[in-house]
Formats: C-alpha cells, sequence, structure tokens
C-alpha cells in the first residue's frame, strides 16, 4: 500500500460529506460502496431467503457446496445489498465460494431486532437449501460484523447447527461507545465519530438496552462459537471494539485470530480495487473461510 492510495480514499469520502437527510445518507453509502464496476465474471442472482431481501453471486472456481452469507455495514440505518456488491462477490471469489448477501430490514422503520431475525431466517434458508452447517461461513462489517455475531449467539441458543467460521471486519459490537478509541482516533478517522454512532444507535434500539447482547454482541456469551477473523484497522474509532471482541471470544475458550491492518480506516474493504490493502485483507479473509469449511 501506499500512502497516495489511502490518502485517495480519504480524499474521496470528504469530497461528499455525510447528508443530514436520511434518504440522502442512505443514497451516500450506496455511492461510496459502487465506485469500482463490478468485473464481468461475477454472476448476480436476486433472491427471497425466508421473506429476506437477498443475492447470490459467483464467480468461476467458486465451489457450489460452500457460502459465505454477508451482512452489509451501515449502522443497522444505511448499507444494502448494493453498496457491498463488489466487496461481497471478491470475498467469494478469494474463498471460492458463492455469497449470499442480506438485505436485512433497517431501523428506524424496522428497530432492534429486525435485523437478528432476518440474519436467522436467512442462515436457516441456507440449511433448508441443502448446505451444510459446516460448509457455511458467516461474514459481515462494521455492524454487520455485531450482528453476525449476535446471529451465532442466538443460533447456539436455539440449537442449531452453527457455520463453520464466521469474518468479521471493523466489528461495531459496543453500542454504548465505551471503547478507548472512540477518543483516542476521532482525528484518524475520515468515517466514523461517537456522535454518529449515538444517532445510529438511537434509532436502531428505539428504547431498548444497549448492554443487549443481541444488540451489542461485546457482551454476549460466546462461548461454542466457531472460528472467528476479526479484521480492523489501526485508523478506526471500532478499533477498540474489535481488540475487546478479541479478548472476549478469546476468554470464551473460541478459536480467534484478530488482524489489525496499519493504516487502514473504517470499511477500507470497500475498496479493494483502488487499495491494495484491502485486497489482501479480503486474501486473508477468503484463506481463512477456506481454510475452516470442510
Amino acid at each position: 500500500m501506499t500512502d497516495s492510495q489511502i490518502g485517495a480514499i480519504r480524499a474521496l469520502l470528504t469530497s461528499r460529506p455525510r447528508p443530514t437527510d436520511l434518504a440522502e445518507r442512505r443514497a451516500r453509502v450506496d455511492w461510496l460502496g459502487q465506485q469500482d464496476p463490478l468485473p464481468a465474471d461475477v454472476h448476480v442472482e436476486p433472491v427471497e431467503a425466508n421473506g429476506v431481501a437477498a443475492e447470490w453471486t459467483w464467480t468461476p472456481g467458486a465451489d457450489p457446496s460452500r457460502v459465505v452469507m454477508f451482512l452489509h455495514g451501515g449502522g443497522y440505518v444505511s448499507g444494502s445489498i448494493a453498496s457491498h456488491r463488489g466487496t461481497v462477490s471478491q470475498m467469494g471469489r478469494e474463498a471460492r465460494a458463492r455469497t449470499l448477501a442480506l438485505g436485512y430490514r433497517l431501523a428506524p422503520e424496522h428497530p432492534f431486532p429486525a435485523a437478528l431475525e432476518d440474519a436467522l431466517a436467512a442462515y436457516r434458508f441456507l440449511l433448508a437449501q441443502g448446505f451444510r452447517a459446516e460448509n457455511i461461513a458467516i461474514g459481515g462489517e462494521s455492524a454487520g460484523g455485531g450482528l453476525a455475531l449476535a446471529a451465532l449467539a442466538a443460533l447456539r441458543d436455539a440449537g442449531d447447527p452453527l457455520p463453520g467460521c464466521a469474518w468479521c471486519a471493523s466489528p461495531w459490537v459496543d453500542l454504548e461507545m465505551t471503547g478507548a478509541t472512540m477518543a483516542t482516533k476521532d482525528a484518524e478517522d475520515p468515517l466514523i465519530h461517537k456522535a454518529y454512532l449515538e444517532d445510529l444507535a438511537r434509532q436502531y434500539l428505539a428504547g431498548a438496552d444497549p448492554r443487549d447482547p443481541r444488540a451489542s454482541s461485546l457482551h454476549a456469551d460466546l462461548r461454542g462459537l466457531p472460528p472467528l477473523l476479526i479484521q480492523v484497522g489501526s485508523a478506526e474509532t471500532l478499533l477498540d471494539d474489535a481488540v475487546r471482541l478479541a479478548g472476549a471470544a478469546g476468554a470464551a475458550g473460541v478459536e480467534v485470530t484478530l488482524r489489525v491492518w496499519p493504516d487502514m480506516i473504517h470499511a477500507w474493504h470497500l475498496y479493494w480495487q483502488r487499495l491494495g490493502a484491502a485486497h489482501r485483507s479480503l486474501a486473508e479473509a477468503g484463506a481463512f473461510i477456506r481454510a475452516k469449511l470442510r
């Protein structure tokens, strides 16, 4: 990676400041995630997964018996299948698997626990389609990373077979925002700041307890969960969320790998076509998934 690469991404983010209107915010997130064309060999197929809007993608060489179920970021309020399509399809290429990206319901129209309900419904859709649990990986970015952990704990508690592994990119797992890097990394992170996260949490929780482990998976019982890869950038306000999550998972006996990527900012994976570290981080996650799925 060069300084010019990450500098260009920072410039892109500041070129279109976050608006206050909700619809405009959602449009901005979709715009940020679609800066590069989808490779021509990516196959895309919309599907309804137990009532949840979803999308299959696959590339040549994908093992049809393996699938990565992906939960997008956006603070439970924005983000979509479209915003993360390029990243998800590249993840599938690296993992040599199909991907199923979810368009789970968003707050404030659909507050907690709607997103979690949709994640569980879609995972059970995969099982009903004949995918073996050990051939499924669950992945998520930012809020989607926290949602992935919450879904794993809920599946375990319900007695469902658990997936082979999980991948969390820059996970948001503490909706109280108590991590020290909320302050110490505030000047470095161009995208995520405490006041913004507080607004997102308010809209998503709609009065629910921010320490509810189904919302803040940092407080969840993580025992018995499958192997976990956590990736986070060193320049993120959410750095401490990832570090504390790794500690909690390790203390619970979970096989966990924490990778802190120097100089990376929130959602750097979105720019894998123009940012070398983003491409390499997806390759790392794909290799992890390949190694863990049977």
